[in-house]
């Protein structure tokens, strides 16, 4: 579908640089709404992410590129979570001044984003403001989602990847201290895991959910939505090089995803089909709902998980 032409001004033109810098990622642009559609038998799914410089982010660690890809990772993330096929984007930018030369660069790496899943970005908004802000809403659909609510009693708890290297890139970010480039990677680089989720799902997977605050805290979500008690072996995090199991356990930004599935589910299968790690941490059991962390047989506490409105900004 071709761009809408857009008329005369500052704004519009600033709009027509983030056109030309989406390229081919971008269809039909430029009217008062954007088309996409969902498949025959599929069900619709809508989500908004929003990423705030100061508080998801400082300028000094990343790129505007990087900054503009981790902003659609994210929410594309939440699609991977409900094992959903991504359909379109639509950007919202809020681009103060001393961003506005930048702006080509963030929207290259949302674009780079959303080609990676194969999603198109169909339309937007761009206002002034006193502090960049990237609010990205992702339109996706499924015949046959994953929840928060569908953990059984009996099943695993797996996780996908290996968790800490944001936690260890803020750490050293704030610290002063050199970032280890792995970690970094992690940090500004997730991967939506799409691919991934479809296969879990085929595979007997029954709940899932990105982890996008911290592990520790996103457990507990499905703990609630599910009405069961996960038992978890903290010992048992698969972790970057350097990191902590507490920071496996409670570091953010992670995007992998956690589901709970067979106990039987072939981890070596997914890993030879994805080359990523598959592990399983635990089990879900009956019980009060929550989630209760083992290390070395007895119960132990995570740091936790972080919340925007307990937490001052990074």
């Amino acid at each position: 579908m071709s761009h809408i032409p857009l008329g005369p001004g500052g704004e519009f033109d600033a709009v027509r640089a983030i056109i030309a810098q989406l390229g081919a990622s971008a269809h039909g642009v430029g009217d008062d709404a954007g088309a996409f559609t969902v498949p025959p038998g599929e069900v619709g799914f809508v989500s908004t992410d929003v990423a705030v410089e100061d508080v998801h982010f400082r300028r000094a660690w990343f790129t505007a590129e990087e900054i503009g890809y981790r902003s659609a990772a994210a929410a594309l993330s939440d699609l991977a979570a409900m094992a959903a096929t991504p359909r379109a984007v639509v950007i919202a930018l809020t681009l103060p001044e001393r961003w506005r030369a930048d702006a080509p660069a963030i929207a290259a790496g949302i674009a780079g984003a959303a080609q990676s899943v194969g999603a198109p970005v169909v339309g937007g908004d761009l206002s002034d403001g006193p502090t960049l802000a990237i609010a990205i809403t992702v339109i996706g659909s499924t015949r046959a989602p994953l929840t928060r609510g569908g953990a059984k009693v009996g099943q695993g708890i797996w996780v996908t990847g290996r968790l800490g290297g944001p936690a260890v890139a803020l750490a050293a970010h704030q610290g002063g201290s050199a970032v280890p480039p792995r970690a970094q990677k992690r940090f500004a680089r997730p991967t939506p895991r799409i691919r991934e989720a479809f296969w879990l799902a085929a595979h007997g997977a029954t709940a899932c959910i990105d982890i996008s605050d911290g592990l520790s805290g996103d457990l507990g979500h499905i703990a609630a939505a599910s009405s069961v008690r996960l038992v978890v072996q903290r010992d048992g995090l698969p972790r970057v090089e350097g990191a902590s199991a507490e920071q496996a356990a409670s570091g953010g930004e992670e995007y992998e995803l956690a589901v709970t599935a067979p106990q039987s589910l072939d981890a070596a299968a997914f890993t030879r089909e994805f080359n990523v790690p598959l592990t399983c941490i635990g089990e879900v059991r009956a019980g009060e709902a929550g989630v209760e962390w083992h290390s070395a047989g007895a119960s132990v506490a995570v740091p936790q998980a972080f919340d925007h409105f307990d937490h001052a900004p990074q």
